[in-house]
């Protein structure tokens, strides 16, 4: 591993047309769910100017079954769309929530991948897809996240927290950060680079309003790295294009999955290549994302390494997994494969079959809509939120390994 290097990761905020695209998807997932909680959802979404197109395919008891809808059912998912929109501030000419064109393409899910996933008889419920999944941790910021992702999402967190209190009526929904950090010994020891491009109001790409909004900008940054990391060596790009007033769906269509190295570890971990966004839990490529952070964040709380990644396979319709990967990276204080067997060996996990990682993490509510901006990892759990980021199994792992 090198010890000294410069490392970046981006960030795009809520209006971006892609994480509008994200959002939609799982607001219609978290919908489903809090109708039928075994509903299988596949939703992707297409955002363009004027326009929002649903396609996929679901199951839902009572609200689409046999091809069927229920009365009211595609009301209320339209409205559901719209109302994620208005949510996001999205009031524009080129992008309103309540008069762009929509469509639902939304179908019943193929028999032949349903039965693979069901459960029967002496058959247990089934991966909804083959592939593999990566989870990460490591020690470099409180929440066990790579410092230079974490600090992207913050930085436009905190900004879109500022235009929807109103402290920043100059800023609209679309907005992306990149954070460059030089590391020495593996730590983060100073920014070298930031760049912010944020869709503003007009009038905002010149003279004294264009200087308000980089110095609020610079402030932002300032609240949201730790003091030591900037200094007057530190190179700010704040809409380096000059203007940016055409954005969102409006300025660049947007789809479901397209953001998931954001969604993740900003490039510092490997990807298996599923999306999240718009797929019920039955889905490894989300659910098995989950527990592997889940997994990875407790070893690195529990002291067993500074940085871990872990990988999980399946078959599409097998419940057990086909392989279980762990590697902290030369900073383990056991042995990797010594992990790999704790892992297995604590019973609470299931297995970790679909079914075993849906009942530990308790995936089957409506929970999904906020994990699609500013990352799925390195958040707050709170209530039913993010149970991924519990480091309650770190008990567990020491007890195992202590065994």
């Amino acid at each position: 591993m090198r010890s000294n290097y410069l490392f970046t990761s981006e960030s795009v905020s809520e209006g971006h047309p892609d994480k509008v695209a994200d959002q939609i998807s799982d607001s219609i997932v978290d919908l489903f769910l809090s109708k039928d909680p075994e509903a299988r959802i596949a939703c992707e979404t297409l955002t363009t100017t004027q326009l929002v197109v649903l396609a996929g395919e679901i199951r839902c008891k009572g609200v689409f079954e046999n091809g069927q809808w229920a009365e009211g059912a595609q009301a209320e998912i339209e409205r559901t769309v719209r109302d994620t929109v208005k949510k996001i501030g999205y009031e524009q000419s080129g992008f309103h929530w309540e008069t762009f064109r929509f469509e639902n393409n939304l179908h019943a899910q193929s028999a032949h991948i349903a039965q693979g996933v069901d459960a029967s008889g002496n058959k247990d419920e089934g991966a909804g897809d083959q592939g593999i999944m990566f989870g990460f941790a490591c020690d470099e910021t409180p929440d066990l996240m790579p410092a230079t992702l974490d600090y992207s999402h913050k930085i436009l967190a905190k900004m879109a927290a500022d235009r929807h209190a109103g402290t920043a009526p100059f800023l609209e929904p679309d907005a992306k950060s990149q954070v460059t950090l030089r590391f020495e010994n593996g730590k983060p020891v100073a920014a070298t680079a930031i760049v912010v491009s944020t869709q503003h109001a007009a009038g905002y790409d010149n003279g004294d309003k264009e200087a308000e909004l980089h110095n609020y900008v610079k402030s932002v940054v300032a609240d949201v790295l730790p003091a030591e990391l900037l200094s007057d060596a530190t190179e700010y790009h704040i809409n380096p294009t000059g203007s940016f007033e055409i954005g969102g769906p409006d300025g660049d269509a947007g789809l479901t999955g397209r953001k998931i190295i954001v969604d993740t570890y900003g490039g510092a971990a490997p990807h298996g290549g599923g999306a999240f966004s718009g797929k019920d839990p039955t889905k490894v490529d989300r659910s098995a994302a989950y527990i592997t952070r889940y997994l990875a964040k407790n070893i690195v709380a529990a002291g067993l390494a500074k940085r871990c990644t872990i990988q999980l396979a399946y078959a599409i319709g097998v419940s057990k997994p086909l392989s279980l990967y762990v590697d902290t990276h030369g900073t383990g204080t056991v042995a990797d494969d010594a992990i790999e067997t704790a892992i297995a060996g604590i019973a609470k996990l299931g297995g970790l079959t679909p079914r075993g990682i849906r009942t530990h993490l308790a995936l089957n509510k409506p929970i999904y809509q906020p994990t699609a901006a500013y990352g799925h990892f390195g958040r707050k759990p709170e209530g039913d939120l993010f149970p991924w980021e519990k480091t309650d199994l770190v008990d567990d792992l020491k007890a195992a390994l202590a065994a």
